[in-house]
């Protein structure tokens, strides 16, 4: 088990190394947003993730392919996605998912994804400013987007303050979760 997420943040590490070195911009969104959220408060309350997912501009697709590729990743389009691979033989949930900046991630979806300038530095990587993250989360709203939030929630980085700041569908959302922590 320590080796699964230890493989994950190995992938992420190896991932950002070979944008930033190509100078592509990016910024890590899903599970490891949060988890770089989350540990600033409160490490122990940080959870595990399965798999790298990346913020990208489309027209810096080409860059983040030629980069990726070089550190041993491989490009492939699954069923509307567009991932790399750790490795030729690896599965989907072992690669690093692209989300596509300014973009629905879903036909359905609430709202775009946000720009990768909608991001920060931290002391490994690029990650999306907690206002970009928590849209996100609100916009997809899975089951797994919700625990995220309720992460968030749990130590404090966000409250029913942030409802006052959000579109009204997204509020409606965050305020679901506020009211009903346990689901």
């Amino acid at each position: 088990m320590v080796r699964a997420v230890e493989r994950v943040k190995e992938r992420l590490a190896r991932a950002v190394a070979a944008l930033d070195k190509a100078g592509v911009p990016y910024a890590v969104a899903g599970g490891n947003a949060v988890a770089a959220w989350v540990s600033r408060v409160d490490e122990a309350a940080v959870r595990n993730t399965q798999d790298v997912d990346l913020l990208l501009r489309r027209n810096d697709l080409s860059g983040a392919a030629t980069a990726l590729t070089a550190a041993g990743f491989v490009q492939r389009h699954v069923a509307g996605v567009e991932m790399f691979l750790d490795g030729p033989n690896a599965k989907a949930r072992d690669a690093v998912h692209v989300v596509f900046a300014g973009e629905k991630v879903r036909p359905d979806s609430v709202a775009p994804a946000p720009d990768v300038t909608e991001s920060e530095h931290t002391s490994a990587f690029r990650v999306l400013n907690l206002d970009a993250l928590v849209r996100m989360k609100l916009t997809s709203y899975r089951d797994k987007d919700r625990t995220h939030l309720r992460d968030l929630l749990d130590v404090g980085l966000i409250g029913p303050e942030w409802c006052g700041k959000l579109a009204p569908q997204l509020a409606t959302r965050l305020q679901q979760l506020i009211d009903t922590p346990e689901g």
